[in-house]
C-alpha cells in the first residue's frame, strides 16, 4: 500500500529541512511518495524543496503563498496519492522504521489508523522529559477509550506520529488559521462527524499505539509553536479554549455520558489561559478574557463537585473565579520564589 508523507515547510534553515527529508527518503517501507509543500518561504527555502526533490524520484514539491500549516497539510491533502497519509514537521525528524512499523501493525489487525510514540529533543541535542509517555507494549485503544485520554489531558494527538487512511480525510480538513488543529480533526475522526458536525459513516473506532519512539520532535530556537519565551503569549491558549467549547457541545449532542469528560476539559483549558495570558492583558477591554472569567464563575458547583479535576485544579480554579489577576500576580510571585530555590 501506497504511504503519503505530507510535510509542510516554512523558512526552515537548511540543515534541519534536509534531515528532516533526508530520515523520510531513508524510510525501509518501499511503497512511499513525500510531498514537500513551501508554505510561501520567502527565505529561500523554497529554492532547498525544489534541490532535494532531484535526489529522489518519490519527492514532489508544491509551492503556494503563504497560509499556515494547516493550509499547508490540506494542500498536500489534495495532492496525495497514497492509500494512508502521515505527516512530518520540517523540523523534526524519523527513524527509518517509523513507516513500515506501523504498515505492519495497520495489516496485522486490519485498522485505518497507526500511532508510534515520541520523544523530544532540544537546540543541543539533548532529550527532554517525555510528554507523552509511551506505552511498554503495542497497545490497542477504542477510539472512546481515546476520547477519554484526550479529555484528560493524557495521550498524543497529533498527526505526526501517526498513519491514518486517506478516506477518513474525506469531509474534514485541518481548521485554517488556527493552533491546536491536530486536536480538532483526531476529535471529529474519533466522534465520526465532519468539518460541519455532521455524523458520517468514517470513523476511528480503535486503533494501535507502538511503544517504540520513532518521530523525534526538535526544539529549535524560534519555532513558531515551541517558544519558550514567558514574555509571549501563544493564540494557542486561545484556540485550546475555542476546542474546548467546540468539544463540549459536540460530546453533549454524541456522548452525552462523557459531558463530566468535556466539563472537566473545557474548565482545564480555561486555567491554563488564564495561567499565561499577561497579567496586562486581564482587562475588561479584552472580551475573550472576560468571557473565559464568566464561564468559570458560572461553573463554580461543576468545579466543585467534578470529581475528575484534582484538588489543585478545583482550588485554583476556584480561587480565579473570584479573582483573577490577584491569583496571577501570586502565582507568578510563587513561581520566582520556586526557581530561586
Amino acid at each position: 500500500m501506497l504511504v503519503s508523507i505530507i510535510i509542510p515547510i516554512y523558512n526552515i534553515e537548511r540543515e534541519y529541512l534536509v534531515r528532516c527529508v533526508e530520515s523520510v527518503c531513508n524510510q525501509d517501507y518501499d511503497e512511499l511518495e513525500i510531498l514537500l509543500v513551501d508554505d510561501g518561504s520567502n527565505d529561500g527555502t523554497g529554492n532547498v524543496c525544489d534541490e532535494l526533490a532531484t535526489t529522489d524520484k518519490r519527492i514532489r514539491v508544491f509551492h503556494k503563498e503563504n497560509g499556515g500549516s494547516s493550509s499547508a497539510r490540506n494542500l498536500g491533502l489534495s495532492k496525495a496519492k497514497g492509500e494512508y497519509i502521515g505527516f512530518v514537521d520540517s523540523d523534526d525528524y524519523i527513524d527509518s522504521d517509523y513507516v513500515s512499523l506501523m504498515m505492519q501493525a495497520i495489516r496485522e489487525n486490519n485498522l485505518v489508523m497507526a500511532q508510534i510514540s515520541r520523544d523530544e529533543i532540544d537546540a543541543l541535542g539533548n532529550k527532554l522529559p517525555d510528554v507523552c509517555v509511551p506505552p511498554t507494549e503495542e497497545l490497542m485503544i477504542s477510539g472512546r477509550k481515546q476520547i477519554e485520554e484526550l479529555l484528560m489531558h493524557r495521550g498524543d494527538c497529533s498527526f505526526c506520529t501517526r498513519l491514518t487512511k486517506a478516506e477518513l480525510f474525506e469531509g474534514r480538513s485541518f481548521p485554517e488559521g488556527r493552533l491546536n488543529e491536530d486536536f480538532f480533526l483526531l476529535m471529529q475522526m474519533l466522534l465520526g462527524i465532519d468539518d460541519k458536525g455532521n455524523k458520517i459513516g468514517k470513523q476511528v473506532d480503535s486503533y494501535v499505539i507502538l511503544p517504540k519512539q520513532a518521530y523525534h520532535v526538535f526544539y529549535r530556537i524560534g519555532s513558531n509553536s515551541r517558544r519558550k519565551d514567558k514574555e509571549d503569549f501563544s493564540r494557542v491558549f486561545i484556540d485550546i479554549v475555542d476546542n474546548a467549547d467546540w468539544v463540549e457541545e459536540a460530546v453533549a449532542e454524541y456522548l452525552p455520558d462523557m459531558a463530566e469528560y468535556a466539563k472537566r476539559f473545557a474548565l482545564y483549558q480555561r486555567l491554563d489561559y488564564l495561567l499565561h495570558i499577561p497579567i496586562s492583558q486581564m482587562n475588561d477591554s479584552n472580551e475573550f478574557y472576560v468571557n473565559v472569567c464568566r464561564y468559570i464563575k458560572d461553573n463554580r458547583e461543576s468545579i466543585k463537585h467534578n470529581g475528575l479535576l484534582t484538588k489543585k485544579n478545583r482550588l485554583y480554579l476556584t480561587l480565579m473565579s473570584y479573582n483573577p489577576r490577584t491569583i496571577r500576580k501570586i502565582h507568578r510571585v510563587w513561581l520566582r520564589i520556586k526557581q530561586v530555590r
